[in-house]
């Protein structure tokens, strides 16, 4: 028998607890019970991590499997703490910087009006293809702030 804290052998019978044996490590002082199990198996929190991906809800997953939102979305973040990378920018590139209100002369109608300020959309070099960038690009060569001319 090991403590489940410190991992030392050295634990002493302390009485019972819901009809189980608990121990009491000498050298922690920590109290525990070796049979009993906490929290979700890893099948279960996989089962809800495949279920976010494929698109439900985190309160629709923890309906679902009576658990908490709260630990759904935490084996969530963790899952994607562990399994993915985050890219890394690119070296030499160069960002082109569109006001929404500038794109409104283009398209010729603003669909929604905003708060307050003027928001930017930042597109990199090479997102703009087709007819639509090359004319966006034509339209807008000299409202670039700071930025290369590479139209």
């Amino acid at each position: 028998m090991f403590c489940t804290k410190c991992g030392n052998e050295n634990v002493f019978k302390s009485g019972f607890v819901k009809g189980e044996q608990r121990f009491r490590c000498k050298a922690c002082g920590r109290q525990f019970v070796p049979t009993r199990q906490h929290g979700k198996s890893e099948t279960q929190k996989l089962t809800a991590i495949l279920l976010y991906i494929n698109g439900l809800s985190l309160r629709t997953i923890a309906q679902l499997m009576s658990i908490t939102t709260t630990a759904v979305l935490k084996w969530v973040r963790q899952y994607a703490l562990l399994n993915y990378e985050k890219p890394q920018p690119q070296q030499n590139t160069t960002a082109i910087v569109i006001e929404l209100d500038e794109v409104w002369h283009y398209l010729k109608f603003k669909k929604t009006s905003f708060g307050f300020g003027k928001h930017i959309v930042a597109l990199p070099t090479g997102s703009l293809t087709g007819n639509v960038g090359s004319e966006i690009a034509k339209h807008f060569k000299g409202c670039w702030i700071g930025f290369a001319d590479e139209m």
